[in-house]
């Protein structure tokens, strides 16, 4: 370690953007890439073909871009009250900041709260990992309790209890997932009367990355709970991954907070125009839901009929799957076989938590997956 940096940093590993590949380089476009939940599907190309236009005859590349996002935010408001079927004046621009993907808010979020030894995290595990990476980075304990094994939901006790005990500092803020990354549940009746049960001393923060795929929101919550915030992204349904377009609803207090602490000018222009365009076509961009669904239902029915198999019902863009025990190896061996084997048959998932999380791809995709899969179990040899 350089003598200048924290000697903490020394423990932590670099995200890896592509954590089933070999290298940190592109993943060849001939490989099914479905381990990051992204769309199969590219923009279409008139929409290609209109951001084209756009950056050669409108945008300046020697300006600075819109550092405000006010047309950004009053789409994103129009979007939200309509997609949660909300009166059209129940969230406005001032309820919404915009972030360089999910994870810059994230970042804003930690840094407004508890930064300084103000504040921990809680996060239940299996889940997104990147609370806990950009907690750790900016020196935020975080503070774990488990999932049920079963269904994945959270342990509320261990959570209620790990609340009242941690002390110096005191648990600032909560993240939960809806529907949960990696193992796609949404939140549980019981799970979502816990967090409006939490002190208004605590931020909880939803995080509604798969929103379009579960059609289940807690926007709503919003009016009554100035502590609650609920995350949202461009990079799943919209099919803008490559454009790292993130927003969060909140109170216009908290709002104002987190405009204090981002960067400025932290969307460019192109990026902006290009959320803009989504969310004006968003109905010839969401058709694709329904297919995508169609194809998680038949992926999962035709690999509930192994019984080697457990497969979680999901209602994110992406299923969960877990190996059973056997007598010759381990689940966690067979598991890196399995991983190994799709990998080398040219599919790409993520191993994570105990399991294999796949994305919903294109039906071919999901058909030289299922077939991977299957030769993998027929042949035992292929698992170890």
């Amino acid at each position: 370690m350089l003598p200048f940096i924290r000697s903490d940093l020394a423990q932590f590993t670099a995200y890896k953007p592509h954590p089933s590949s070999d290298t940190d380089a592109a993943v060849p476009v001939q490989l099914d890439r479905l381990d990051t939940n992204e769309s199969p599907y590219d923009l279409p190309l008139e929409l290609k073909q209109k951001l084209a236009w756009t950056f050669q005859q409108v945008i300046e590349s020697n300006r600075y871009p819109d550092g405000g996002h006010e047309e950004l935010k009053g789409a994103i408001a129009e979007y939200v009250n309509e997609s949660a079927n909300i009166s059209s004046l129940t969230i406005t621009a001032a309820n919404i900041s915009v972030g360089n993907g999910s994870d810059e808010l994230i970042r804003s979020l930690l840094i407004a709260t508890c930064l300084g030894a103000e504040g921990s995290i809680l996060v239940a595990n299996p889940t997104f990992s990147m609370y806990g990476i950009l907690a750790q980075t900016l020196g935020i304990p975080v503070v774990t309790v488990s999932r049920n094994p079963e269904n994945f939901e959270i342990d509320l006790t261990a959570a209620q209890s790990a609340i009242e005990q941690t002390q110096n500092p005191p648990i600032r803020v909560v993240f939960v997932v809806h529907p949960n990354s990696p193992t796609a549940n949404p939140l549980t009746a019981n799970e979502v009367r816990w967090l409006k049960s939490l002190s208004d001393q605590i931020l909880v923060v939803v995080d509604e990355a798969y929103f379009e795929f579960s059609q289940t929101t807690l926007v709503s919550e919003l009016t009554q709970r100035p502590n609650w915030v609920i995350l949202r992204t461009f990079s799943k349904a919209f099919r803008l991954a490559a454009m790292r377009v993130g927003y969060c609803v909140a109170h216009p207090d908290a709002i104002a907070i987190l405009e204090k602490v981002r960067l400025p000018y932290n969307l460019p222009s192109f990026s902006i125009t290009s959320a803009l365009v989504a969310l004006q076509n968003r109905p010839i961009l969401l058709e694709s839901i329904p297919q995508i669904l169609n194809e998680r239902a038949k992926l999962i029915t035709a690999l509930s009929k192994y019984p080697e198999l457990a497969v979680a019902e999901s209602a994110a863009n992406f299923i969960f799957l877990q190996l059973k025990s056997d007598n010759k190896n381990s689940p966690d061996t067979n598991l890196l076989n399995l991983h190994q084997q799709l990998k080398n048959s040219g599919t790409l998932v993520r191993q994570i938590s105990g399991g294999l999380r796949i994305t919903i791809g294109t039906p071919e995709e999901n058909i030289r997956t299922l077939n991977h899969i299957q030769t993998a179990l027929i042949k035992p040899e292929l698992l170890g």
